[in-house]
């Protein structure tokens, strides 16, 4: 039989249900998501999948992520809400894809894990699933693994797997409605132009479930913790210095009151030099270098290269200061009238973290 699988947390249960529904069936699992979006998020939801059909000993094949292909067959449903015509377009497709391997491999039996979704219609996905095997001479298996405390069941093995629980379902039209109605930033769907890892990015997420897996290829205990903590995200900045913009880099949570405020510097104090103006600090590149034992030659190599989220906080006077402190190449006179614009957003998130026991 091939299954369909869409994530981990739904695979998991459902392969190991359908083993006892089906002993004597050799399963084979899909991993075909062209609509899990960025591609980061879909890499990371793969990782996973393969860790588990490791564990219950399910090959595996990945499908192609052809995204473009994906976004034209849903066009003009973009706004369609969950469980509407999109997500009908979107089954269709990944079924009928999975109906050709299914074919191909000389399979007689097709089902998904979709099936076992909370968020999924079970009528949409039975009706898409057999009209598409019907055409393949394949039978559809149509099961229902949420009743009688399935999906609770579901939840406790994903738990216990330690596996990675998304907080999306995985299209981009999707995340931003979901997003929208939640008033939170669509953090994935940005990434920073250094390419630097961010706190509860997909980037983290994935650095963190790589190094899981090694932990357990060398059979070290571990536990993964959430913890909520306040989360920044830069969209927006730029310093002038007499109506002309130089180049400048602003360290993390570093925030305005309405975004934009002018004013000159006041006086220096250490490394520092003080706008008369909301707290805002700038150190010299130069300065900064020696703060953190970096050889930045100017702003622009800062920018694309910057140091770790971490080196980074530890310039500020304490973890909890907001003020901005910008790192700027050169102060040519104190009297010089300076703009600066900041629009950055702080938001309560949860983040997760490995403890090796």
């Amino acid at each position: 039989m091939l299954v369909h699988i869409c994530c981990s947390v739904d695979s998991h249960f459902f392969l190991q249900r359908l083993k006892k529904e089906f002993p004597d069936e050799e399963l084979t699992g899909f991993f075909y998501d062209p609509n899990i979006h960025p591609y980061s998020e879909y890499r990371l939801r793969l990782l996973d999948v393969q860790r588990s059909c490791d564990i219950l000993g399910v090959k595996l094949i990945e499908g192609e992520y052809d995204f473009k292909r994906w976004l034209e067959s849903v066009r003009g449903y973009e706004n369609e809400p969950e469980k509407g015509r999109r997500c009908e377009i979107c089954f269709d497709k990944r079924l009928e894809v999975s109906a050709k391997k299914a074919k191909e491999l000389g399979e007689k039996r097709l089902t998904t894990t979709l099936l076992t979704s909370p968020k999924k219609s079970k009528e949409q996905l039975k009706e898409a699933g057999e009209k598409i095997a019907k055409r393949y001479d394949l039978e559809f298996v149509s099961v229902d693994f949420r009743k009688n405390g399935g999906t609770q069941e579901q939840f406790k093995m994903a738990k216990e797997a330690k596996l990675y629980h998304q907080n999306y379902c995985g299209c981009i039209y999707a995340l931003s409605k979901q997003r929208e109605e939640q008033e939170r930033l669509a953090t994935e769907l940005f990434s920073p132009l250094s390419n630097r890892t961010l706190p509860s990015s997909i980037e983290e997420k994935t650095e963190l479930y790589e190094k899981r897996i090694e932990l357990e290829k060398r059979d070290i205990d571990y536990k993964i913790v959430r913890e909520k903590f306040l989360n920044y995200r830069l969209l927006r900045a730029f310093v002038k210095r007499d109506k002309k913009v130089i180049p400048s880099y602003f360290l993390s949570y570093s925030t305005l009151k309405r975004n934009y405020t002018r004013g000159k510097i006041e006086y220096k104090r250490g490394s520092f030099y003080y706008l008369n103006k909301e707290e805002i600090r700038f150190v010299l590149l130069e300065d900064f270098n020696k703060k953190i034992d970096k050889d930045y030659k100017n702003i622009k190599e800062l920018i694309y290269n910057p140091p770790s989220f971490k080196e980074e906080i530890n310039l500020r006077k304490n973890p909890y200061e907001l003020s901005p402190v910008i790192v700027i190449e050169d102060i040519k006179s104190l009297d010089l009238k300076y703009e600066i614009y900041c629009d950055a957003k702080l938001y309560q998130d949860v983040r997760e973290n490995l403890v090796i026991l």
